[in-house]
């Protein structure tokens, strides 16, 4: 189960098509794409902080198109590398964590919507949305793809920027509050399903055949988190 169909991610990744096209021929590297990403996510994580939620809404709503950028470019002009994937990750996580700050610092300090529920609530998100990125990542240490899940990192960025960027602080506050409630629920139940699904298998592997010698012996590979 999705929040976001995958028709609507492929029709995305078409639109965008022609800019990934133009970047590919202007040699603009995708390194640079990423770390271009994860500015611009601070400063809307500065600008939700400050209490503008609309304003927050559309800045990143429009700027995470450097998001979906910067692993088409890498692809489209042969510059994959092993450093690339480990910095778009690394990055993402710290834009992860700047947005759940910033959020966490609107509540703490706006003298309309203070509130130490939804402090918590985003403090309990930004630790979702952290297990949700290692509890892949050592899955892919060994060697399951699970990309699988409620609330995976586009999920976050949509809900955190077109519903703000609409209706800001509409009805006091409440749109905010649903959306980081969702976001907040959606990564565990990700964190669970991903559990489930490398549980799956691994039991598949114990059944079908030997696993991996760093599981044989008893102990994990080194995390790509």
């Amino acid at each position: 189960m999705q929040i976001l169909p995958n028709w609507l991610k492929k029709g995305y990744l078409r639109v965008v098509d022609p800019v990934a096209d133009w970047l590919v021929r202007s040699g603009v590297h995708p390194n640079a794409l990423t770390a271009t990403g994860t500015v611009c996510t601070i400063i809307a994580a500065v600008i939700f902080a400050t209490g503008h939620i609309r304003t927050a809404g559309w800045f990143l709503g429009l700027t995470a198109l450097f998001d979906v950028l910067d692993g088409t470019v890498a692809r489209r002009s042969h510059r994959e590398s092993t450093f690339g994937a480990f910095l778009d990750s690394t990055l993402d996580r710290l834009s992860d964590a700047a947005l759940f700050v910033g959020l966490a610092t609107f509540y703490a300090l706006d003298p309309v919507h203070h509130s130490a529920r939804m402090m918590l609530l985003c403090m309990f998100g930004l630790v979702g949305a952290m297990m949700t990125s290692y509890t892949r990542s050592r899955a892919e240490a060994l060697g399951i793809d699970a990309k699988v899940g409620m609330v995976q990192r586009a999920e976050r960025v949509v809900l955190l920027s077109v519903p703000q960027a609409f209706f800001g602080l509409a009805l006091s506050g409440w749109v905010l509050n649903v959306m980081i409630g969702i976001i907040t629920v959606g990564a565990w139940i990700t964190v669970v399903q991903r559990v489930q699904f490398v549980y799956d298998h691994t039991l598949k592997r114990v059944d079908g055949g030997p696993l991996r010698p760093s599981m044989e012996s008893g102990t994990l590979p080194p995390s790509s988190a």
